[in-house]
C-alpha cells in the first residue's frame, strides 16, 4: 500500500481488519434480511427461492470473510485498549468472542440443517452443493430451529456491539469507534481535554 500500511497501529485498526468489519457487518444483515424463516415448508417454497438462494450465498460469504478475519488478526496487531473498568473489558471480550462464534455458528447450522434435512444448499445461479451425508430429517429441522434462534442472537449481540461503540464515543469520548472507522471517514470525538 502506497504511502501507508494495510497494518492495524496501536491507535487504529488498518484498512484490512476494517474492511473485513464493515464487509461481514453488511453481509450479515443481507443475510437476515434475505432469510426466509419460519418452517421448513415456507423456507423452501417456490416463491422463496431466490431469496433463499441470496441468503444460502450471503451465508457461505460470511462464513469465508470471517475465517480471514481471523487468520488476518492472527498476524495483526490491535489497537491499545482504552483504560476502562475491569467489567467492561471482560464485557467487551466476550460480546468480541461470541460474535466470533455466531458468525461461524450460523452457517454451520444452516448447510448442516439444510442437509440434514434432505435439501442441496442452492446458491445464486442454481448451483447446487447437494450433502454429503444421509438425511436425518428431525435433526435437521432441530438445527435449523437453532440457526433461527442463532439469527436473531446475533442481530441483538451486534447491536449491543454498535450500542458499545456509541456509548465509547459519546459517554466516555475515547476513540474506540473512532478507531474501526475508514480514515477518510473522519469522527472527531468531543474530548472533556478539548473544552
Amino acid at each position: 500500500m502506497i504511502g501507508g500500511t494495510v497494518k492495524s497501529s496501536v491507535d487504529r485498526y488498518g484498512p484490512v481488519a476494517q474492511f473485513f468489519h464493515w464487509l461481514v457487518a453488511m453481509l450479515v444483515l443481507a443475510a437476515f434480511i434475505y432469510g426466509p424463516g419460519g418452517p421448513e415448508q415456507r423456507v423452501y417454497a417456490s416463491g422463496h427461492e431466490v431469496g433463499r438462494q441470496i441468503h444460502e450465498t450471503l451465508g457461505l460469504c460470511v462464513f469465508a470473510s470471517t475465517a480471514m478475519r481471523l487468520l488476518w488478526r492472527a498476524v495483526d496487531a490491535r489497537p491499545v485498549a482504552p483504560l476502562t473498568s475491569k467489567w467492561m473489558t471482560v464485557a467487551a471480550t466476550v460480546v468480541q468472542w461470541a460474535l466470533y462464534m455466531l458468525l461461524l455458528a450460523l452457517p454451520l447450522t444452516a448447510i448442516a440443517g439444510a442437509w440434514l434435512e434432505g435439501h442441496p444448499l442452492t446458491l445464486v445461479a442454481g448451483i447446487q452443493i447437494g450433502s454429503p451425508v444421509a438425511p436425518s430429517h428431525d435433526v435437521g429441522a432441530a438445527i435449523a430451529s437453532v440457526h433461527g434462534w442463532l439469527g436473531d442472537a446475533i442481530m441483538w449481540l451486534a447491536g449491543l456491539h454498535a450500542l458499545a461503540g456509541l456509548y465509547h464515543h459519546f459517554v466516555l469520548e475515547d476513540d474506540v469507534l473512532a478507531s474501526m472507522l475508514p480514515g477518510w471517514l473522519s469522527v472527531r470525538r468531543s474530548s472533556r481535554l478539548d473544552r
